[in-house]
């Protein structure tokens, strides 16, 4: 796309390259809100997929042309990627998932730790950025501290977390955007404040990277990790390392694996189509900004998206707010956050407002989302929440068919 590109989003030429947005359940189109769970996919993602299995599939590095020209194809993805993250090439590895990518990551660090030393995680974060960290405390006898959540407002006690930040720390572990709640946290201030006592930082910007610019550089942390599925890609876990770290890292790998960031992060054969379809939904992304280059398109999409998707999480906000016995959790929209909105319903449990709501066609997700403390902490253990993310092709209509499926509840009105 070109420097004339319109200002706005065209939401019926975005919407037309979904074909899941065609899809009919109980009489309804169906208004998927599940993004947050994973997006759907644009035809262009499942078009690359496609055409590299039937024309290009083959491993890599080998004297052949589909060899060769798969292996452009994943040097192409690295770039892409690197530019999607503010990230140079050699920086971008590859993996099954992030929760993957993260435990493998874990134990390479933690091979160079031990008593005495520490490692920083929150309450906010999706568990895959815990569980990774208190695997290595048990195996390395390292300890743990916790960054409190502050219940009322779903965000981080950011002075808490200057406190633990001590000369023993070794890694800051922090997300960027709570799956669970929307939450934006300032991960350039707490990278810095980790950085100031000789700390790594290591962000999860999975539920971001959807939703906003990531920018490595900026944040000036040291990995970012993320997933391509979050963002109209398929299922593949990335992982920005800085590449002077990955190459002194002990990491576990085979002998005649290569030994130079970032494939030595890369255990195994890659999920090749995977990759190429990662990098069409950079492509996909990139194609709704104008600019001259793909970070400056990338960029302008981001400030479109941001815009869009801040009409749409305040409209479902004050909708949910204003209906009795419904309540949301999280920072309100005047605050930073992503365009995902948690909330529960009075004397129904998530489970049943998530169906009622699929038989009207509107699908959301429930439960705990892998961000298991963030539910204890505000004390819903026993059911969760809802979740209703919105993603780049959802309109201000499906929110109001959100809105008033769960006002039904709310007023006892059977549907």
């Amino acid at each position: 796309m070109t420097a004339t590109a319109p200002a706005h989003l065209d939401l019926d030429a975005l919407r037309a390259r979904f074909p899941a947005l065609r899809r009919m359940h109980g009489g309804h189109p169906v208004a998927y809100f599940d993004g947050p769970g994973g997006t759907q996919v644009p035809l262009e993602v499942a078009a690359a997929i496609q055409d590299y299995l039937l024309h290009h599939n083959a491993n890599t590095h080998w004297a052949y042309p589909t060899s060769e020209e798969t292996d452009a194809l994943l040097l192409a993805a690295r770039q892409a990627l690197a530019d999607y993250l503010g990230a140079a090439p050699d920086e971008v590895a590859f993996g099954a998932n992030m929760t993957t990518l993260t435990f493998h990551l874990a134990r390479a660090l933690g091979r160079g730790w031990g008593p005495g030393d520490e490692v920083v995680v929150t309450e906010l974060d999706h568990h895959a950025n815990v569980a990774p960290w208190q695997a290595v405390a048990r195996e390395r006898g390292i300890s743990l501290k916790v960054v409190p959540l502050v219940p009322a407002t779903g965000e981080l006690d950011l002075e808490a977390l200057e406190r633990l930040l001590t000369p023993a720390v070794r890694l800051l572990a922090i997300g960027a955007g709570s799956n669970a709640l929307g939450t934006i946290t300032d991960v350039a201030a707490a990278s810095r404040m980790a950085h100031r006592v000789g700390a790594l930082c290591f962000v999860d910007a999975v539920h971001l990277a959807a939703h906003g610019r990531v920018d490595v550089a900026a944040i000036g942390c040291d990995f970012l990790a993320c997933s391509s599925y979050k963002f109209y890609g398929p299922h593949l876990g990335i992982l920005a390392a800085r590449s002077g770290i990955v190459a002194r890292l002990d990491v576990p790998k085979l002998r005649p694996a290569p030994d130079t960031p970032p494939e030595r992060l890369e255990t195994g054969t890659q999920n090749h189509e995977g990759i190429v379809g990662a990098l069409a939904a950079v492509e996909f992304i990139a194609s709704l900004g104008a600019g001259a280059t793909r970070p400056a398109r990338l960029t302008d999409a981001a400030h479109r998206l941001h815009g869009a998707g801040q009409a749409l999480v305040e409209r479902l906000w004050t909708g949910l707010q204003d209906l009795p016995g419904a309540r949301c959790y999280g920072p309100p929209p005047s605050r930073p956050r992503t365009s995902t909105i948690a909330f529960t319903v009075r004397d129904t449990a998530p489970e049943a407002v998530a169906r009622h709501l699929a038989a009207r066609g509107v699908f959301v997700s429930h439960g705990d989302f892998y961000a298991t403390t963030v539910v204890e902490r505000l004390g819903l253990s026993d059911s969760g929440l809802v979740r209703a993310g919105c993603a780049c092709y959802n309109t201000a209509e499906e929110v109001d068919r959100l809105i008033d499926g769960v006002g039904e509840l709310t007023r006892g009105r059977k549907g």
